[in-house]
């Protein structure tokens, strides 16, 4: 079995649900023949042709009202947003008709769309490429928000996102598209939806994050186990609706819990995960939670962007203020 990226895993995924199922649609600016701007659609035109992987014309606003009718009319279009920061022109579509269409009508219709976008910083983008929207659309009744956080995960959550009645915001990490690989079989099993994924036990600190920062929440990790210091590492992956049962669970065993997010601060998960140890677990923390997240200023443009993004020293110095409490 072949190693792949996790755009690579993109690809598989998409591929394997339009061969299987004859109501999915592929649809975006250059998704088509030229396989999208991160190639993550590449191939798919010239297998499966023109009804099925559409180029869009330049318009966010138009491939969101389409990918709206097409579900409302008993399609599964999974649609592009060629990046994070064009996605704010789709908002009206998604948050007015797509979130709302199985309440509106008592569950007698429902909105099976997906919309992908490459989502996050760290790849030396202009302004509008680097956005982290996903609290934006958390706050929002009826939208399902995933984000994956490795080539094995990005398969498995897209199938599961695509077979979901109700519409999928699935925000893929740019910056490790192509970051590593591991093998993923091409097998047609989906991951479970509204779970979080415990990558690493541990008994002293939980690290709770999404995305493209798990890298260095491990890596974190590491550094900590070298000290005698066992971190749980936990991947929330479906960031609404969350799973909040497994980070109470770790939060019970180790007392401690470090949130970590690239978003803005304030109103980003992190804070909302915070508000619910608050409630639900307060006599099991034996520390104040810490947050270790992007800053409450758009991205900077390259010479900072790493300086906004949290880093691996970042996290260390939460998690070891949380070890200072006894």
């Amino acid at each position: 079995m072949a190693e792949i990226t996790l755009i690579e895993a993109v690809t598989q995924a998409l591929a394997y649900e339009i061969a299987h199922d004859p109501s999915v649609v592929v649809l975006g600016e250059d998704v088509g023949v030229n396989g999208g701007v991160f190639r993550a659609t590449a191939g798919l035109h010239a297998r499966f042709g023109s009804e099925r992987v559409l180029d869009t014309p330049l318009d966010e606003t138009a491939i969101a009202g389409l990918a709206v009718g097409m579900a409302f009319q008993g399609m599964k279009p999974v649609a592009e947003a060629q990046f994070d920061g064009f996605i704010y022109p789709m908002m009206d579509h998604i948050i007015c008709h797509a979130a709302r269409m199985r309440s509106r009508t008592r569950g007698r219709l429902h909105c099976p769309m997906v919309l992908r976008a490459p989502w996050g910083g760290g790849i030396r983008a202009p302004e509008h490429h680097s956005e982290a929207p996903e609290a934006l659309f958390a706050h929002i009744p009826g939208l399902r928000v995933v984000i994956p956080s490795s080539p094995a995960r990005a398969y498995g959550l897209l199938l599961a996102a695509i077979r979901d009645p109700d519409p999928v915001i699935f925000f893929e990490p740019k910056r490790i598209y192509r970051q590593y690989k591991e093998e993923v079989p091409d097998d047609g099993e989906a991951l479970p939806l509204d779970v979080c994924f415990v990558l690493r036990d541990g008994s002293d600190v939980t690290l709770v994050t999404w995305g493209a920062h798990v890298k260095e929440t491990l890596e974190a990790a590491d550094a900590l186990a070298k000290e005698g210091i066992y971190a749980e590492v936990i991947d929330v992956a479906t960031v609404k609706p969350l799973d909040f049962d497994t980070i109470h669970e770790s939060v019970q065993k180790t007392g401690r819990c470090v949130i970590v997010h690239e978003a803005a601060r304030t109103g980003g998960i992190g804070a909302e995960i915070a508000a619910q140890l608050a409630e639900k677990a307060m006599f099991d923390l034996v520390a104040p939670v810490e947050r270790v997240t992007g800053y409450d200023t758009p991205m900077p443009l390259f010479r900072l962007e790493m300086k906004y993004l949290p880093s691996v020293e970042r996290i260390l110095a939460a998690a070891k203020r949380t070890l200072a409490y006894r």
